[in-house]
């Protein structure tokens, strides 16, 4: 696991700045604390940070090709990667190091841009072509590595694991996309391919861009898609036979590193399979990792016990005080955008944890998403039978008044808050599960902005990101519209980006066993009722892990991975939220509207209303406008290992 970064001259080759390029480089310090190069000759810079996992004594970035026309930098893992070893051998290549860095090499020279569909990990690298006088970037099917990208007014390309490095270039501007802010309010993060800055993009998931010097930067290319077919006539028995199989096989190739590897154990399904099948594989106990809360509501850690007691696992476990809240500045600087899922605190809490034990962790990740396991895909289902008993205008005029009518019950217990349920059942399928993943939702969104963000907008809504999407997902089916959906939007900017970036924020590498893209397009052929059966999510997999895991961690209610904000917004927090949204960060941007944001921080502070939700997005959006925006050019940690820089006649031993 790593940290790349780089400059290209994208219309001649103009010497690069060697000084600008190791800052953007030791911004990323953190990402690859073990070793750390440059590589520069006319036109291009790469830079390298390493966190030394496979192939640690031959394995250093930046890596070439025989003759050195071809150099690559590479942030991931490439779990196949023995497998095309002898495949690449057999085509005439050879071999002078022991990484999957090197495969990737020789699988562009051996099949150029579709090199990509030979590889099986998670993954973002950058190519550079000198013969071909061609740059190629790609990232992973699912989005678990990030990739940023920008092309300065000079034509010089920049791109980064982080957009820390890419604000560390001085002629970089920091201009707000307004876009970009009505999408972070509506869901929390800024999905694929924008950034919250203007101009400045993340390669989209499963695409690559190859540009050639001289020539305009073309759209980049989709090399793979998640298609749902569901006609797949497999028996349950069978498919659990199967599930099975290919878990093992997918958690297999996660479990290949030279440095300590363990697990994160919450105690829910998606953890607790992934540990089941680690500790059949492993003939040591699997080290597990666990973070406990002090406030029952939010603690899982008995059930992680559970597991980790059914199957002789090394466990720890730390506790996590509920009152947890001194990371608003640090989760602004750590994601360079605004995020707003809270749930980055115990995340960054038990990344940092865990790293004091291990190197390399697996995770449940996507589990939900894969297997069905939202609640929300119950309410999206039992809404959509519903709409369809009142189809067409009728149904948007009956729904449309009741969710007009029907108060907002903050304080009452959920089955009676319908009026969010009720205004999505006015909507069309995509609008109605956009409307109920929203954080923020378009009636307040409207409230909040004033009326120069709303003209800056000209009518621009977040939903038009899923509907987008929607295009793309060629099923009638409304459960795996939505497992579409989720996997092309909140797993990538929300799940994903929050565990990479806590991950990496202690030098740790985290594998996701159950985004393994096989696994995926199996089980996308497989029918719904097998997810999500009656009230039953995550099905197949429960079924499937009935004989390795306690019924009392496979069927009890689902618990959110939290914290108790609404509590802290009342109590200990209560100065800050006032300071934050009622300050003048957010008055100076002309953005918000005044009466609006001193209703939300009124009613929630008497008790009248929980705000909590909008509260935490202003808060962690004035605390980017400081941190990142207001901020300096990223400063280099102390202890960053000053880089070196390869020149373009050095011998290969020196870098590869």
């Amino acid at each position: 696991m790593c940290g790349i970064t780089g400059i290209f001259d994208t219309r001649q080759a103009r010497a690069i700045d060697g000084a600008v390029l190791r800052r953007m480089n030791d911004s990323q310090h953190h990402r690859g604390p073990d070793e750390g190069d440059l590589y520069m000759e006319p036109g291009l810079g790469f830079g390298h940070r390493r966190l030394s996992i496979i192939d640690i004594a031959t394995g250093q970035q930046p890596l070439f090709n025989a003759d050195r026309s071809v150099a690559i930098v590479f942030n991931g893992e490439i779990y196949n990667y023995q497998a095309l070893i002898p495949e690449l051998q057999a085509l005439g290549h050879q071999f002078h190091t022991r990484s999957d860095t090197e495969v990737i090499v020789h699988a562009w020279e051996s099949w150029g841009e579709r090199c990509v569909d030979r590889l099986r990990g998670m993954f973002a690298f950058v190519i550079w072509d000198r013969k071909k006088q061609c740059l190629f970037m790609a990232r992973d099917r699912l989005g678990v590595k990030p990739l940023y990208w920008t092309v300065l007014d000079d034509g010089l390309l920049l791109f980064g694991s982080e957009l820390k490095s890419l604000l560390a270039h001085p002629q970089l501007r920091r201009e707000i996309e307004p876009q970009a802010v009505e999408e972070y309010f509506a869901f929390g993060y800024v999905p694929e391919p924008r950034t919250i800055f203007k101009g400045i993009h993340k390669l989209d998931v499963g695409h690559t861009l190859r540009i050639q010097r001289g020539e305009p930067i073309p759209a980049s290319r989709s090399y793979w898609d998640l298609r749902y077919t569901l006609d797949n006539p497999i028996s349950l028995v069978d498919a659990q036979a199967e599930l099975l199989e290919r878990l093992r096989e997918s958690v297999r190739l996660r479990m290949i590193a030279e440095v300590p590897l363990g697990a994160f154990l919450s105690g829910g399904v998606d953890s607790s399979a992934v540990v089941a099948t680690m500790a059949r594989l492993s003939d040591q106990p699997v080290r597990t990792c666990a973070i406990a809360f002090d406030d029952p509501r939010f603690n899982e850690s008995e059930f992680a016990a559970m597991v980790a007691q059914r199957h002789g696992t090394a466990h720890v476990c730390h506790t996590v005080g509920s009152n947890d809240f001194d990371l608003v500045d640090t989760l602004a600087r750590l994601y360079d955008e605004p995020y707003a899922d809270s749930s980055a605190i115990p995340t960054y809490r038990v990344c940092e944890m865990a790293r004091r034990h291990v190197t390399v962790a697996l995770s449940g990740d996507g589990g939900d998403e894969a297997f069905g396991g939202y609640r929300r895909y119950k309410l999206h289902m039992l809404e959509s039978g519903l709409r369809g008993m009142l189809p067409g205008r009728m149904g948007q005029r009956v729904f449309g008044a009741l969710g007009r009518a029907y108060p907002k019950l903050d304080w009452a217990p959920r089955f009676l808050r319908a009026k969010t349920t009720f205004q999505g059942m006015a909507m069309d399928p995509v609008s109605a599960y956009c409307h109920s993943v929203s954080q923020n939702k378009a009636p307040l969104r409207q409230r909040l902005f004033s009326p120069a963000m709303r003209q800056a907008l000209a009518g621009y809504s977040a939903d038009q990101v899923f509907h987008r999407h929607a295009q793309n997902a060629h099923t009638d089916d409304q459960l795996a519209l939505i497992q579409y959906l989720d996997t092309k939007t909140y797993l990538v900017g929300d799940i994903n980006t929050k565990v990479d970036r806590a991950s990496m924020a202690h030098s740790l590498e985290v594998r996701e066993p159950l985004m393994d893209h096989p696994l995926l397009e199996w089980l996308a052929t497989l029918p719904s009722a097998l997810k999500l059966h009656g009230q039953e999510g995550k099905y197949l997999l429960k079924k499937s892990m009935e004989s390795q895991l306690p019924h009392e961690v496979l069927y009890r209610p689902k618990m959110g991975f939290s914290v108790p904000l609404a509590n802290w917004f009342r109590g200990p927090l209560k100065d800050k939220v006032r300071e934050s949204v009622l300050g003048s960060r957010l008055a100076d941007t002309g953005w918000f509207n005044p009466d609006c944001l001193r209703d939300l921080v009124e009613q929630h502070q008497s008790g009248r209303a929980d705000h909590s939700t909008a509260l935490w997005s202003l808060t962690m959006f004035e605390a980017f406008l400081r941190v990142v925006v207001d901020g300096p050019h990223p400063v280099v940690p102390e202890h960053a290992i000053a880089s070196k820089a390869t020149p373009a006649h050095a011998t290969p031993s020196a870098a590869s």
